[in-house]
């Protein structure tokens, strides 16, 4: 590859435009950021790695801008993938982000070039000028149209490339027990996501096939799978599981709205959450155990209302486990009837290897199989090792527990003139990206200033050990169970007030989500 000798200088540049790309875009126009985008569209995931059949996990309402609110908000259907895409184009094009990206553009290294180590921000213990005036933060970049190398250069960079998508997460097998074994088909549903419906559709009719997994994208795929396989000559679908979630069939439980449990005020109550006062943490200990009861009164509504003991999908854990990870899945209306007419099967283990027929389990069973399909999640960390140079790289990860140590869920601590975004969870990840993309805008534009380092990474901590407590699941860094709480810091943090709602009553009882943070 050749490298461009002239360097192209701006104050901040954006790796990614998904969700959390064009909205920090939006937010620091008034810069004319430059976004990088490695494919020919906005929409991240949505685009990437998307089905046919893959809707939106949550109610439209749930998922949109403060600013920008769907045409057909009240619409209860959950929208498809398509609509999301054309709601995200629509906000981009409304509020002209387009400008600022340029398509086709993939970072392959950052360097960095500001005089300093990690930590050493010119006062001691603080974090230091996000826009110094000089340049921070070098960036290559190739276009899809040339073999070129163009060098940029900038004083921030935020980096919006996300957790999911991109390089897949394989699983590793004993020598002489992997897919080279396997006389059939191996993918990834990353690569299964670049088919279109028909090609989908061939690749599973009239085939045995495995899936590998048991979370959202395996269930739409084996979905698809047994949808492509009616009929008499059609072939069951095996979906292979290590690890058993809890699912959900809507957002009612023995009638009552979903809300009432988690995204009100009151609710979240009953959570633990980092900084809370003595008087706060005596009562959230005194009513603990309504944290039991809840999570006790979903799982009697899911285990009534779907066949999860049947199948022995029943997952050992609590609910409250996966919702505090973020790990909560819509199932779809017509899976489980598929499996009651066998097109869909179901194999626990937690070990496997291939053969030339198909699959062997650590029981000496074995599923023969024409297509193995891996649903098993992408490397999100290891995307920014391959750009971050060292020693950055050896800090993405806490060492005792591997979350990303993010304040706010946005700035590392140890890591200069940089921001994330994208790379914390909650129920609804567009309203935690946008949120966090203002109070981004708002610390560059000097509103507020961010504590020391080590403040922060005391307020990280915090975070990790209460969502250790909580579930075990803790590494995917959600905060689902304390996120009205965390967004109060950022509001305070940021000089609004963090109580949104019109009078006490709503306050305390009606859910909180991205309107209630619209600037007045």
């Amino acid at each position: 590859m050749a490298r461009q000798s002239n360097l192209m200088v701006s104050k901040i540049g954006i790796i990614g435009a998904g969700v959390s790309g064009i909205a920090v875009a939006k937010q620091l126009s008034n810069y004319n950021p430059v976004v990088f985008e490695a494919s020919d569209s906005i929409g991240g995931v949505w685009k990437s790695c998307s089905y046919s059949s893959t809707k939106l996990q949550s109610p439209r309402g749930d998922y949109e801008f403060t600013d920008f609110p769907w045409p057909n908000r009240d619409d209860p259907s959950f929208p498809s993938y398509i609509e999301i895409l054309d709601y995200l184009k629509s906000y981009a094009e409304h509020f002209d982000v387009m400008k600022y990206v340029m398509f086709n553009s993939k970072v392959v290294e950052v360097r960095f070039v500001g005089g300093r180590e990690p930590a050493d921000s010119g006062e001691p213990g603080e974090y230091g000028s996000l826009l110094p005036g000089l340049p921070v933060w070098e960036v290559a970049v190739q276009s899809k149209q040339s073999d070129i190398i163009q060098w940029y250069a900038f004083e921030f960079l935020v980096v919006c490339t996300g957790k999911y998508g991109d390089i897949p997460k394989i699983p590793e097998f004993p020598l002489k027990k992997g897919p080279e074994e396997f006389k059939g088909k191996v993918m990834h549903s990353l690569d299964y996501c670049k088919l279109d419906k028909e090609a989908a559709t061939q690749l599973h009719k009239g085939k045995k096939v495995a899936v590998v997994g048991f979370k959202k994208s395996a269930i739409d795929l084996a979905l698809e799978c047994a949808e492509a396989n009616q009929g008499p000559e059609g072939q069951p679908c095996t979906m292979v599981v290590r690890t058993l979630h809890w699912t959900v069939p809507h957002y009612w439980v023995w009638g009552l709205p979903f809300f009432l449990f988690f995204s009100t005020r009151s609710s979240q109550f009953i959570h633990e959450r980092p900084n809370q006062s003595l008087l706060r943490t005596m009562l959230c200990l005194l009513l603990s155990p309504m944290r039991h009861v809840v999570s006790k009164f979903i799982e009697s509504y899911l285990l009534h209302k779907l066949p999860l003991q049947k199948y022995g999908l029943k997952p050992d854990h609590p609910f409250i486990e996966d919702y505090a990870s973020c790990q909560m899945a819509i199932m779809p209306e017509n899976f489980f009837s598929e499996a009651d007419k066998g097109k869909i099967m179901f194999k626990k283990a937690s070990k496997w290897w291939f053969n030339k027929e198909g699959l062997e389990f650590e029981d000496n069973t074995k599923v023969e199989a024409d297509v193995v399909i891996f649903a098993t999640g992408f490397d999100g960390k290891r995307k920014l090792k391959d750009i971050l140079p060292d020693p950055f790289c050896s800090l993405l990860e806490d060492s005792r527990t591997g979350v990303m140590p993010l304040y706010r869920g946005t700035v590392h601590p140890l890591i200069p003139n940089m921001a994330f975004l994208g790379f914390i969870e909650s129920v609804a990840n567009l309203h935690t990206s946008e949120l966090r993309s203002i109070w981004l805008a708002r610390l560059i534009d000097n509103k507020f200033k961010l504590p020391t380092i080590d403040k922060m990474l005391e307020q990280v901590s915090k975070e990790i050990e209460i969502a250790k407590r909580t579930t075990r699941f803790y590494k995917r860094h959600c905060i689902s169970t304390f996120s009205i709480n965390h967004s109060d810091e950022i509001c305070e943090e940021m000089g609004w007030s963090s109580w949104r709602k019109n009078n006490m009553l709503s306050e305390a009882f009606s859910p909180y989500g991205s309107r209630d943070y619209e600037l007045k």
